[in-house]
């Protein structure tokens, strides 16, 4: 049941552009997504927290899938994959987590993008092509994203997406089992209309 509402809660939540499409993960993404992550595990590691020891296994990705469902039933959380439109390889994922409310309106963006695909502006666009549904049909005001200050293609992409750097906060998360400094990035819907403005002017970014 929780499987079913993953796939069916948020229909909407399926963008696509500049040749990419995003969606909700699904039980048939497993295979592609363990090797994925699997062959992208060295290069990972360093951003992420520690993998669960059964992380790369069907039952972990199972659990993952339930976790996910109750996420979105609850408002809480919305996963995404990226794929490459024109042969349906996935590329990496996407999370809007720890969405608030009320007066705050408000989430955080974490990503990952597999080893064979990086520095090639994937995520970079992918995120171009999300952050619209997020302000939009997610109806946020404002979302965060935060970033370990030597991971250099991380802070590019925020960069070329429109998200001002904020500060810097001590010991913000535990990343590869050590409590890490991050810098913190925010976008507001107002940036993202100035953003998509600019683009339109005939501006690219890389």
């Amino acid at each position: 049941m929780a499987l079913f509402r993953l796939s069916s809660s948020v229909p909407a939540l399926a963008p696509r552009g500049y040749g990419l499409f995003l969606r909700a993960p699904e039980m048939s993404d497993f295979l592609q997504w363990r090797q994925l992550r699997e062959c992208s595990r060295a290069y990972l590691t360093p951003w992420e927290p520690i993998w669960p020891a059964d992380d790369l296994t069907r039952a972990g990705f199972r659990r993952r899938l339930r976790r996910y469902a109750e996420d979105i039933a609850d408002d809480r959380s919305y996963p995404f994959i990226v794929f490459r439109e024109s042969d349906g390889v996935m590329l990496g994922g996407i999370t809007l987590a720890n969405v608030r409310r009320g007066i705050a309106q408000a989430g955080t963006i974490g990503y990952w993008i597999g080893q064979p695909y990086a520095g090639q502006g994937y995520m970079t666009t992918a995120l171009r092509v999300l952050l619209p549904v997020l302000f939009g049909e997610l109806n946020l005001h404002r979302i965060e994203a935060a970033c370990i200050p030597s991971n250099a293609p991380s802070i590019r992409v925020l960069d070329k997406c429109g998200f001002t750097r904020e500060g810097l906060a001590r010991r913000y998360l535990r990343i590869n089992g050590i409590w890490q400094d991050h810098l913190l990035f925010g976008m507001l819907h107002d940036d993202l209309q100035s953003y998509s403005v600019f683009e339109r002017s005939g501006c690219r970014f890389a």
